[in-house]
């Protein structure tokens, strides 16, 4: 399952980055990354129909499925788990095909999304679920960019040192929860 190796990831990515990446395999990620939610992704593939620009750079960019609560004074976000992630395959692969790269969530990924990221080299990776106040310690800012009428759905920017994830699925076609599953399964007798 992977070499379980730390490795450091600073967006924007390239496919190099992501050649040297297999399931399993443990990252930091540092430099900038933006959150959204179903709501947002909504909005991003309709202007995308529209033909308008994206209000941040899709190409190499890592998206992170998170509503962060509110900033405690002093803090640049309050707790920021990671989302479901199937809510967003309906347009993930249209924002793959346009160069993103990363997507941090929780949960298994559709066939849908699986091709995407295998034919245009997007890597999906893990956030543990229940650790938002953790997470957080690794945004060192955050900055509303669009659809601030979202609230907690809104695109943010953040800065990130250290962001800690996991390989779920690789451009090579593994899946973490797919090979988890038949290596822990328990046979019947």
């Amino acid at each position: 399952m992977g070499s379980k190796a730390l490795l450091t990831l600073t967006p924007p990515i390239l496919d190099e980055d992501l050649e040297k990446l297999r399931i399993g395999d443990k990252v930091l990620i540092t430099g900038v990354i933006y959150t959204a939610r179903d709501a947002a992704h909504k909005r991003l593939v309709a202007a995308l129909d529209a033909g308008e620009e994206l209000p941040f750079d899709i190409a190499g960019a890592v998206i992170y499925y998170a509503g962060p609560t509110p900033a405690r004074e002093g803090h640049p976000i309050g707790s920021v788990g990671p989302t479901t992630s199937y809510r967003m395959d309906s347009y993930a692969p249209r924002l793959i095909e346009k160069g993103l790269k990363g997507m941090i969530g929780k949960g298994a990924r559709s066939s849908d999304v699986v091709d995407a990221m295998i034919r245009n080299r997007c890597v999906y990776f893990g956030a543990t679920g229940g650790a938002g106040a953790l997470i957080a310690k690794s945004v060192k800012s955050a900055s509303v960019i669009a659809f601030e009428e979202l609230g907690p759905e809104a695109v943010r920017r953040l800065e990130v040192v250290d962001f800690p994830a996991v390989v779920v699925n690789d451009i090579h076609g593994g899946d973490l929860y797919s090979k988890g599953v038949a290596e822990y399964r328990i046979e019947e007798a």
